[in-house]
């Protein structure tokens, strides 16, 4: 394993695992691939998931370990987005006041570093990306 740059720790140039590839389609913004052996994967269907299979079946290894290193950071940011969700309830606590504006800001963070990743892959945003006043057909 050698170290990414920008990454905290060594990161793998291996090929992608299909859990790895799962959590990119996901932090991408595109629906759950379905089973294989059922013959119904939906990107066959759709050219942009199409695009975002074939690129990660064809990464570089100096790519998959810049991939790693954005998986790394999106699963801190999604955890921090529910550990902000944790004090919802809480307006003041003694000295302790929650920012109001705490999980929309975390979460708009998050959307903007999952907007990376496609950028980096070179696809466009999956439904779960696009606005909430669009329709992706």
């Amino acid at each position: 394993m050698e170290r990414a740059a920008g990454s905290c720790g060594p990161v793998s140039s291996e090929g992608l695992t299909d859990a790895e590839k799962t959590e990119v389609r996901r932090y991408c913004g595109y629906a759950a691939l379905g089973d294989r052996a059922s013959g119904e994967s939906s990107w066959r269907f759709f050219q942009s998931g199409g695009t975002l299979e074939w690129r990660l079946k064809t990464l570089a290894a100096p790519e998959r370990q810049r991939l790693r290193s954005f998986l790394a950071i999106l699963a801190d940011m999604e955890c921090a987005v529910q550990g902000a969700s944790e004090t919802l309830d809480t307006s003041a606590a003694s000295v302790w006041t929650r920012n109001p504006r705490e999980l929309p800001e975390r979460v708009r963070l998050l959307d903007w570093w999952r907007r990376r990743v496609c950028s980096f892959l070179g696809v466009r945003p999956g439904p779960d990306l696009q606005g909430s006043g669009s329709i992706v057909m």
